[in-house]
């Protein structure tokens, strides 16, 4: 049967791929998966390139075979059975057969980072997590769709008491009861993005924000063009630096292909520390997702080919995150004028677990050059490098990343504010260091800084920095890359407040105890002031991932306070927050349970210290004992040493003792 269309949805998809922009449907319902191929097939007519890939996440069972020699196989089985119809084609076996679709496991989902996709598709919600949703939803091209699968679900409240997988891990033994605050935060923030609709299984848009009730196509020349379009001054720039290089190869061949100014100057960074040839140079790319890193990567990759470069290594968590990088080396090697088989050849991984990814490419134009890639922990054979190129070096531990420096030229390729940029060990820790071992060695001569480095394979080092800025996957101000940044607070750490122009004296600061059902209510102040909190705590830890938000708002053992100078209640604005404390109740575990899990040797989720404890002195009695523990304590960077951690610990034992709160006080 035959159905009419929202125009809404159908708008939607058209404006998308005419700003470049990227649109979210979630669709409510059992039958949701059918109407993925409606989608896919109008995001096709939409867009004037190939059929968009599909990456397809999911956690456990598929409901439909990614082998398609199974799935006719399946086919098949179900015409015998008579439960398909020969006469008409099933549309979803024909999306499957006609569209290349990567299916990958949430927990797999780490092997994805910086590929790109025309359209996510995320079914099994209950399995997701903050850190899920960041790695999936950034890998979506500008003008592409992110569709989440919400079934066995009647309505959007149902959300507020869904049971997350995560949710089991949260649980102690003294504390069962589970709020899910962050996902009736997650359904709120649907409202404020333009670019989200929410529908049932029969593309029913649901009326859940007023910013959607009207969609009306973005305005256009007759021949198809933005009547509005931004990127025209910086594109100005990029056309002259082209114009100027055109003579210098390969720099010249190479820029030409480089999307925005950004790019184009990171590469000629690139490119002017491999000239150098010292071999002593290390130059940080940083960016946000999307910016085209790995591209000027690859790109700088072929420019040392071309200048001589013989042994280069690249390095990333998997194979599979160089999927791009390597795609920007072969388009810069035609740049420069090298045939595939003729000057070079690639060889693909035998490994079923790295999916045929490209480890080597081979080069026998004039000398023998190989570009191999090596896993993180294999830096032993780093001995013959001549450049090592570490991609996404944030989402690899800081000492396999520090192991891997050496007596040779570095390209480090990391992201900043996205997913693995929210760890900052590298920003706090290598980057830093890097630079104080420059300006060492610039100033105090070689020897203070190979003393500052703890070896001799920094001595003398130069380091540049590099950051680019405008998106290349997607068109600047795309209303889904803010939302998500609110949403998971991923870009905290760049708003952090500044400290109080008057610092009060730690004697005169209060603790309060914050309602995190008042934090996680998606109101405007309650917002700004989450912010303001996590901004703290990202900024005082390195070891940091999206899914410590949920960790703050559903774990129930978990509580929250804030150290605040004195409060002015006739001002109208939000105080300033001097100090943060994470803290865990732990303890108060039944006998029974702690005498028969110490026995077994078993540790259960939670309670960290009354187990570790109880295991270490073989004491059943102790897990039975209640405590606190300060799981994170986070001061403003610029007010360390100040006594207000000190002031605030001091307060939280007091409130623990029970003198702060009189006893007839509610």
């Amino acid at each position: 049967m035959r159905k009419k269309v929202d125009s809404r949805i159908r708008t939607l998809v058209e404006n998308c791929v005419k700003l470049r922009q990227r649109a979210m449907f979630v669709i409510i319902g059992d039958k949701g998966r059918d109407q993925v191929v409606n989608l896919h097939y109008m995001l096709s007519k939409a867009s004037i390139k190939a059929r968009p890939t599909v990456l397809w996440c999911y956690k456990k069972d598929l409901a439909l075979s990614s082998h398609k020699k199974k799935r006719m196989k399946q086919l098949k089985k179900m015409a015998q059975r008579g439960l398909l119809d020969p006469e008409q084609e099933d549309p979803f076996s024909l999306f499957v057969a006609s569209t290349n679709i990567r299916y990958c496991y949430y927990n797999e989902t780490q092997n994805i980072l910086g590929n790109t996709y025309g359209m996510a598709v995320l079914q099994d919600f209950e399995a997701l997590t903050p850190n899920l949703l960041a790695r999936t939803i950034e890998t979506v091209e500008g003008g592409g769709l992110v569709i989440l699968l919400l079934s066995n679900l009647r309505s959007l409240t149902q959300l507020y008491t869904l049971t997350m997988d995560v949710h089991a891990r949260l649980r102690t033994d003294a504390h069962q009861t589970v709020s899910g605050r962050f996902n009736e935060r997650l359904v709120l923030s649907f409202a404020s993005n333009p670019h989200c609709l929410l529908m049932d299984d029969e593309l029913n848009v649901l009326p859940t924000s007023s910013l959607i009730r009207h969609v009306t196509p973005v305005a256009t020349t007759p021949d198809g063009k933005l009547l509005s379009d931004p990127p025209a001054a910086g594109q100005a720039e990029l056309s002259e630096l082209k114009d100027s290089l055109a003579d210098t190869q390969p720099a010249g061949a190479l820029v030409s292909r480089c999307r925005t100014i950004d790019q184009a100057h990171a590469l000629v960074t690139f490119l002017d520390a491999a000239s150098e040839k010292t071999l002593r140079s290390t130059v940080a790319l940083t960016a946000s997702r999307g910016r085209g890193k790995s591209a000027a990567l690859g790109l700088a990759i072929a420019g040392a080919l071309a200048l001589g470069y013989a042994n280069i290594f690249v390095t990333a968590p998997s194979p599979e995150n160089l999927h791009t990088l390597f795609e920007f080396v072969f388009k810069g090697l035609d740049a420069c004028g090298y045939q595939e088989h003729i000057d070079y050849d690639l060889v693909e991984s035998t490994n079923p677990e790295w999916r045929h990814a490209v480890v080597r490419v081979n080069v026998f134009r004039q000398h023998r050059q190989t570009v191999q890639y090596i896993q993180p922990q294999h830096a032993n054979r780093l001995t013959q490098a001549e450049l090592l190129v570490i991609d996404e070096a944030a989402a690899i531990p800081l000492p396999l990343v520090k192991q891997m420096l050496g007596p040779y030229l570095v390209f480090l390729c990391s992201t900043v504010n996205g997913y693995e940029g929210t760890g900052r060990s590298l920003s706090l820790k290598l980057i830093q260091q890097l630079r104080e071992q420059a300006a060492g060695g610039a100033k105090a001569g070689a020897g203070a800084a190979g003393a500052a480095s703890g070896g001799s394979s920094s001595v003398g080092r130069t380091f540049r920095e590099v950051t680019l800025a405008e998106p290349i996957r997607y068109a600047p101000g795309d209303p889904v890359e803010s939302w998500l940044h609110n949403l998971l607070c991923l870009d905290a750490a760049a708003h952090l407040p500044k400290p109080p122009v008057k610092l009060p004296h730690p004697s005169s600061c209060e603790l309060f105890s914050v309602e995190r059902d008042t934090l996680f209510s998606f109101h405007k102040a309650s917002e700004a002031f989450l912010q303001r909190v996590v901004a703290l705590l990202v900024a005082s830890h390195y070891k940091n991932t999206p899914n410590d938000l949920l960790l703050l708002a559903d774990a129930p053992a978990h509580q929250l306070f804030v150290l605040l100078g004195p409060v002015d209640e006739t001002q109208n604005a939000l105080p300033d927050v001097l100090a943060v404390l994470q803290v865990a109740l732990e303890g108060a575990v039944n006998a029974k349970l702690a005498a028969s899990s110490l026995a077994r040797g078993e540790l259960p989720q939670g309670d960290l210290i009354p187990w570790t404890i109880g295991q270490q002195y073989q004491d059943p009695d102790f897990p039975s004992l209640s405590g606190a523990r300060v799981v994170r304590i986070a001061v403003h960077p610029e007010l360390s040493g100040a006594g207000y951690g000190s002031r605030a610990l001091e307060l939280l034992k007091r409130y623990f003792q029970g003198e702060l709160l009189e006893l007839g006080e509610d």
